[in-house]
C-alpha cells in the first residue's frame, strides 16, 4: 500500500493567492481528490472574492483559525502530481528573503499557461522515418514518382524528419500517409524539445578550442569542484575565453547525466549565446527569455523540469526554472544591472543563483571583466574561489582608456575634430568603429535659445528627448510624447535648438562626414522589430568597414572581431551622482565599451570624450584598469559602511497625492523607529526623503531606508514594516514595495 493511500486527508488546504497580501487563504478540500493525494506544490483553482483563480496549495492542516465550515471549498485540483521541489523551495526561499507574497511569488516565477490552469505537459511533433523494409527498389512505387522521391530522401535521414522539415520540401501530409499505408514509412510523435529518436554519439558536435595556460588553469580548478557547493568568480578580461571556460566545463557537467543552467543578462545576447552552445553540442539547448510565446515557454520549461534539456540558457527570469537533474550554474556578466528585477518581486537572479546552487550543493560560477564590488570582495575575503585570465585570447592586451578633454573644443555630433580624425583614419584602414553614446534620440532636449525655455515632462521631474524619427519629444521615463512646438511656449520665439547629442544626432552626423560608409545604429528604438538587432550584428560580423553607433546594449558581451576603435562620447554622466553606487556602474560600462575593440587580428583603441579629464577616478580606471578602481571603492565603501560592509532595504512609497506619500512614510518611518528602541535591534532608519527623481508619472516618490550590519536583524525590521503597513488603512491608498539589497536609489 503507498505511502500517500494511508496518509490521512487534511481538512485544511493552505493556499498561495495571486495577491499582494502575504499569507496564505484556508481552503477545505474539494472536487476530486487527486491520485497522489492532496499535498504541497498541487496547483488547485478556486474561488477568490468574486473571481476564480489558480492557486498553489502550500499547507496540509488539520485545523485553521476559521471554522471549518465557512471555509469554502477548492473547485478543482489542476495537477496529478506537485510542482518541481526545487522550483517550490525556491519560490518559497524567494518569497521570505524578498519580503514579498507567497502567492505573488508563485505566480510570478510560472509560465503564463500555468497560471492561466494549463497542464504541465510536453508538446509534441510528428517525424517520419523510413521503416528497416523500405528498400530502394520498393515496389508500387512507379506510378508515384514524389513518393518515390519522399522515400529516398527519408532514407538519407536514419534518425527522420520532422513535419516542417518535409513539408519545406514541397511534400505533402498524403504523400507521408500514402508511404505509411505502404508500410515504408512510420510515425513517431516526440517531445518538441528531444533528441531525435535513436540517436546517439558523441556529445560535442564540434570539437573543443584550444585553451590558453590561465583558462585551463581555470578549468582544471572547476573540473575538481563537480562535487558540491563550491561558488568562483572567473575574473577575466575581456575576451579573455570565459565562454569557452564555461563551454567545456558544461561538457563535463551534461556528461556526468546532469544538467547546466546558465543566465546571461540581455535578451540581445541570448541568440548569440544559444547559437554557440547549440554548434557545439549534441543535446537540446533550450532558452528561456521574454521573447518568446506563452507556449514556447512552457515547451522550454517543461524540457528542463522533465530533464530531456540538459542545457537551459535564459535571461533573469530563468532562474526560476525546474531542473531534473541540476549539476551546475553559470551567471554570466554577474555585475549587470538587468539580473535585478525593479518592479513588483524585487530579486536580484545572481543572488539566487548563490542560494539555490547552495541548495543543491552544485558548484555556481559567476563569470565577468568588472565583478560587482559585492562578488569582488566575496572573493577577496575567501568567500568565493577567484580564478584569474587576465590575457585576452587574441594576444592583444586590453586596450587602455584615452581621456580626451573636450573643454573648449568645438563638437559636431557630440564629437570633437580630433576623434573625427582617428574615425577617419580607422575607416580608410579597413577596420570597423564602435561609438558609443548612452542617450538615444536625437539630442536630450530642445531649448528656446532667447528666452532659456527647455522642453520638459508635466509628469515627471525630466526634460523631454527630442526624436527625428519620428519628429516628437518623448519622456523615457513615462513614455509621455507630444508633437514638436513651432514656437517657443513661454516667449513666442521660433529660435528652437537640440542641446547635446543623442544617437540619432551622431549618426547624422558621422553619416554627412562619411557618406560612403555604412552607419549602423544600435539603440531600443532601431531594435523594436524581432531579430532586428541580431541581423545588424551579423551584417557587422562580416568585417566590412563600419560605423556602429550605439547605447550600453552594444556595450554587454557581444563579439566585434573587427572593431579597432571605441569612442565614448561622454563619460561624465556617472561620475558625480546621488547613487553611491554610480561611479561603480559607469566604471563598469566604460570597461565593457573598451572590450569591444581589438578582440581578433588587431589591437584596439579607446577614446573617451570628458569634461572632467583630471578627474581623480576617472584618471585612475584609464591609468590602472577597473581593478585598481574597484580596490579605491572598496575602501571607500568599508570606511563609509556601504554595501558590501552594511546591507540596506529601501521602503518605497508613490501616490498622486504628495501629502499622503509623505505622511505615510513620516509614520511607518516614525513606527519603525519606536520598534527598533523596543526590541533593541541595530537597525539604521532613515527619512522619508524624497527619491532622485520625485516625480515620474505623476506620481510623488518617497523612499525610507533601512541599514544593519547583520542581514537577520535588516529583515527582521523589514518585516515587521511589511506587516504594519498591511495593518495601515492608510496604506492601502499609496503603493509602498520594500527592495532588500537596492541596486540603485533611483
Amino acid at each position: 500500500m503507498s505511502e500517500s493511500s494511508t496518509r490521512p486527508a487534511p481538512r485544511v488546504l493552505g493556499v498561495a493567492i495571486p495577491s499582494p497580501l502575504r499569507r496564505l487563504f484556508d481552503y477545505r478540500p474539494g472536487g476530486e481528490t487527486p491520485a497522489g493525494g492532496w499535498q504541497p506544490g498541487l496547483r488547485v483553482r478556486v474561488t477568490f472574492g468574486r473571481r476564480q483563480v489558480v492557486g498553489v496549495i502550500l499547507e496540509c492542516r488539520d485545523a485553521s483559525a476559521l471554522p471549518l465550515e465557512t471555509l469554502k471549498p477548492v473547485d478543482a485540483c489542476l495537477d496529478d502530481a506537485p510542482l518541481p521541489d526545487d522550483w517550490l523551495w525556491l519560490c518559497r526561499f524567494t518569497a521570505r528573503y524578498y519580503q514579498h507574497a507567497a502567492g505573488d511569488t508563485l505566480h510570478q516565477a510560472m509560465p503564463a499557461l500555468l497560471r492561466q490552469g494549463r497542464s504541465l505537459e510536453a508538446r509534441t511533433r510528428e517525424r517520419w522515418r523510413a521503416t528497416p523494409s523500405a528498400t530502394r527498389e520498393s515496389p508500387g512505387l512507379a506510378r508515384a514518382p514524389r513518393q518515390a522521391e519522399l522515400l529516398a530522401m527519408l532514407r538519407q535521414h536514419p534518425h527522420g524528419l520532422v513535419t516542417q522539415a518535409v513539408l519545406a520540401q514541397s511534400f505533402s501530409r498524403d504523400q507521408l500517409k500514402a508511404l505509411v499505408d505502404k508500410g515504408l514509412v512510420e510515425r513517431l510523435e516526440e517531445p518538441r524539445t528531444a533528441t531525435p529518436t535513436g540517436q546517439a554519439g558523441p556529445l560535442l558536435a564540434e570539437p573543443v578550442l584550444p585553451l590558453q595556460r590561465e583558462q585551463a588553469a581555470a578549468l582544471a580548478v572547476l573540473h575538481e569542484r563537480l562535487d558540491g557547493f563550491h561558488p568562483c568568480l572567473l575574473h577575466g578580461v575581456t575576451g579573455s575565453g570565459k565562454t569557452e571556460v564555461y563551454l567545456q566545463l558544461i561538457e563535463a557537467v551534461v556528461g556526468r547525466g546532469h544538467q547546466a543552467l546558465v543566465l546571461v543578462p540581455e535578451i540581445g545576447l541570448t541568440p548569440q549565446t544559444l547559437a554557440r552552445f547549440r554548434s557545439r553540442f549534441r543535446v537540446p539547448v533550450v532558452a528561456l527569455h521574454s521573447g518568446l510565446t506563452d507556449h514556447e515557454r512552457l515547451d522550454a520549461w517543461e524540457a528542463a523540469a522533465s530533464g530531456r534539456a540538459p542545457i537551459v540558457i535564459g535571461t533573469r527570469s530563468a532562474i526560476f526554472t525546474p531542473l531534473a537533474r541540476p549539476g551546475a550554474i553559470i551567471v554570466d556578466e554577474e555585475h549587470d544591472g538587468s539580473f535585478k528585477q525593479q518592479e513588483g518581486l524585487r530579486y536580484h537572479a545572481r543572488d539566487l543563483a548563490v542560494a539555490r546552487a547552495h541548495r543543491h550543493g552544485i558548484p555556481l560560477v559567476l563569470g565577468s571583466a568588472t565583478p560587482s564590488l559585492e562578488t569582488l570582495q566575496r572573493a577577496l575575503a575567501g568567500d568565493y574561489r577567484h580564478l584569474r585570465l587576465t590575457q585576452r585570447a587574441s594576444r592583444h592586451p586590453p586596450a587602455r582608456l584615452e581621456l580626451v578633454d573636450l573643454r573648449g573644443r568645438p563638437r559636431r555630433g557630440g564629437l570633437i575634430p580630433p576623434v573625427m580624425e582617428a574615425i577617419e583614419a580607422t575607416l580608410a584602414a579597413g577596420h570597423q568603429v564602435l561609438v558609443f553614446i548612452n542617450r538615444r534620440g536625437f539630442a536630450p532636449t530642445l531649448a528656446c535659445h532667447a528666452c532659456g525655455w527647455m522642453a520638459e515632462c508635466d509628469h515627471c521631474d525630466a526634460r523631454m528627448t527630442l526624436h527625428r524619427q519620428p519628429p516628437l519629444l518623448a519622456c523615457h521615463h513615462c513614455d509621455r510624447r507630444r508633437a514638436l512646438p513651432d514656437a517657443c511656449p513661454d516667449c513666442g520665439s521660433a529660435d528652437l535648438r537640440p542641446l547635446g547629442s543623442g544617437t540619432e544626432r551622431t549618426e547624422e552626423t558621422l553619416a554627412e562626414r562619411f557618406p560612403e560608409t555604412p552607419v549602423h545604429r544600435i539603440d531600443r528604438d532601431s531594435t523594436r522589430r524581432r531579430d532586428a538587432l541580431e541581423q545588424t550584428l551579423t551584417e557587422v560580423r562580416r568585417g566590412a568597414p563600419c560605423l556602429l553607433v550605439g547605447t550600453q546594449m552594444l556595450a554587454k558581451g557581444h563579439h566585434l572581431p573587427h572593431v579597432t576603435l571605441v569612442v565614448v562620447v561622454n563619460a561624465d554622466a556617472g561620475l558625480y551622482s546621488s547613487d553611491f553606487r554610480a561611479l561603480e556602474h559607469s566604471a563598469q560600462l566604460l570597461e565593457q565599451v573598451a572590450g569591444r575593440a581589438g578582440r581578433a587580428a588587431h589591437p584596439g583603441r579607446v577614446l573617451v570624450q570628458t569634461l572632467h579629464a583630471d578627474d581623480p577616478n576617472l584618471r585612475l580606471l584609464a591609468a590602472r584598469g577597473y581593478d585598481a578602481l574597484a580596490e579605491r571603492l572598496l575602501e571607500e565603501r568599508r570606511a563609509a559602511a556601504l554595501p558590501p560592509f552594511r546591507h540596506l532595504a529601501l521602503l518605497r512609497l508613490e501616490s498622486p497625492r504628495e501629502q499622503a506619500a509623505s505622511e505615510l512614510g513620516g509614520r511607518a518611518a516614525g513606527a519603525l523607529r519606536e520598534y527598533l528602541a523596543e526590541r533593541g535591534l541595530a537597525v539604521d532608519c532613515l527619512g522619508p526623503v524624497p527619491a532622485p527623481m520625485e516625480r515620474r508619472q505623476n506620481r510623488y516618490h518617497l523612499q525610507v531606508m533601512l541599514g544593519a550590519d547583520k542581514r537577520s536583524r535588516l529583515h527582521e525590521a523589514g518585516a515587521w514594516l511589511a506587516a504594519w503597513l498591511e495593518a495601515e488603512p492608510a496604506a492601502r491608498r499609496v503603493r509602498w514595495s520594500l527592495d532588500i539589497d537596492p541596486q540603485t536609489l533611483s
